[in-house]
C-alpha cells in the first residue's frame, strides 16, 4: 500500500492506494486506521475503491456499516475514491448520496475521459 500525505486547509490527509484488496472486514479496517493514522498523524484517510472488498458495496452484507462504524469510533474521516457508476443498486446509490451529505464518510468519484 502506497500512502501519500498532503495538507489542505490546515488538515493532513493520508491518501492510500493499494494494488490489492486490503479492506475486507472490521479487523482490516482497524489495521488500516492504526497503520495510517500512526504513520501520518492524520485523522483523514482516503482509499482507492479497488482496495475495498466488493462485499462492502453489497449493503445486504452489512459490511459497510460495520467498517464505517470503526472509522467513526476512532474519529477518522474516510473517503473512498473511485468509479461508482457500475453500481445499479438504488439502496447503494442512496447510501452514497446520504454519506456525501454528511461530514465523515465520502464517496469521491474519479472522472473518466468520457466525463471531461
Amino acid at each position: 500500500m502506497n500512502i501519500k500525505k498532503t495538507e489542505a486547509n490546515g488538515h493532513i490527509i493520508a491518501t492510500a492506494n493499494a494494488d490489492s484488496i486490503v479492506l475486507t472486514d472490521e479487523q482490516s479496517a482497524l489495521d488500516i486506521i492504526m497503520t495510517i493514522s500512526s504513520t501520518t498523524g492524520s485523522s483523514r484517510i482516503a482509499l482507492n475503491k479497488e482496495a475495498i472488498s466488493e462485499d462492502f458495496f453489497k449493503l445486504s452484507t452489512k459490511l459497510a456499516g460495520k467498517i464505517l462504524q470503526k472509522f467513526a469510533n476512532y474519529h477518522i474521516k474516510f473517503a473512498i475514491i473511485g468509479d461508482f457508476s457500475s453500481y445499479t443498486s438504488k439502496p447503494l446509490k442512496d447510501f452514497i448520496y446520504e454519506c456525501n451529505k454528511g461530514n465523515n464518510v465520502f464517496f469521491c468519484p474519479i472522472r473518466t475521459r468520457s466525463d471531461r
